[in-house]
């Protein structure tokens, strides 16, 4: 019977343990650099979060400003010349306020604010003024337009009361909507205004 000849596998030697310690260790040291490289993204990244929320919360307030100052710049337009473009429309307006607070007159409190009032002996018409008016605005100057009636009752000002909603920019749905809520629309042309009032159109009275 022929002899077989053993196949011994190598063991383990201390180079070879060594080896694979220094190998896991490299790796752990690698694994820890890209950690802390890591953190370091993630904690960029939350003050790149932090700077942009500052930037877009000073961006709406710097926006707020300039949309108050459309409308300042809106309302200065078409004061100068209103009474004269509702005068040629037959009307006989002897007075032209601005920024006028209504007070209750029983107690000091305001009760509302309306930013160009025509006025004469028999009607006045209240105008709110905005840069670009929303569906909102008109609601808002219907509900406007209530309580000066009430505060006119509560002065036994028996004159009728109208509205008129003015802006430098009248889109189309806002337009209709003023006009079918009985708003006479004041919009802006140029360096001068235009008085919007279709045939068949009945102003609303309060």
């Amino acid at each position: 019977m022929a002899k077989t000849t053993p196949v011994y596998t190598s063991g383990l030697t201390f180079e070879k343990v060594w080896e694979m310690f220094q190998e896991t260790d490299r790796r752990m040291k690698e694994t820890d650099r890209q950690m802390k490289e890591t953190d370091q993204q993630f904690k960029e990244l939350r003050l790149d979060i932090k700077e942009t929320a500052r930037q877009m919360k000073e961006t709406d307030r710097w926006i707020g400003e300039l949309g108050n100052r459309f409308g300042e710049l809106a309302e200065h337009l078409v004061a100068p010349n209103i009474k004269k473009k509702f005068n040629e429309r037959g009307f006989v307006f002897t007075r032209c306020s601005q920024d006028c607070e209504i007070q209750d007159p029983e107690n000091p409190k305001i009760v509302t604010e309306v930013d160009i009032l025509l006025e004469n002996g028999d009607i006045a018409i209240a105008i709110e003024v905005k840069s670009k008016p929303k569906l909102a605005d008109v609601d808002n100057h219907i509900r406007r337009l209530e309580k000066l009636r009430q505060a006119a009752d509560q002065r036994h000002d028996s004159r009728r009361y109208q509205g008129a909603m003015a802006g430098a920019i009248m889109n189309s749905a806002v337009r209709e909507y003023a006009l079918q809520t009985g708003l006479y629309v004041i919009e802006q042309t140029g360096d001068t205004v235009l008085i919007n009032i279709p045939d068949g159109f009945v102003p609303r009275e309060w």
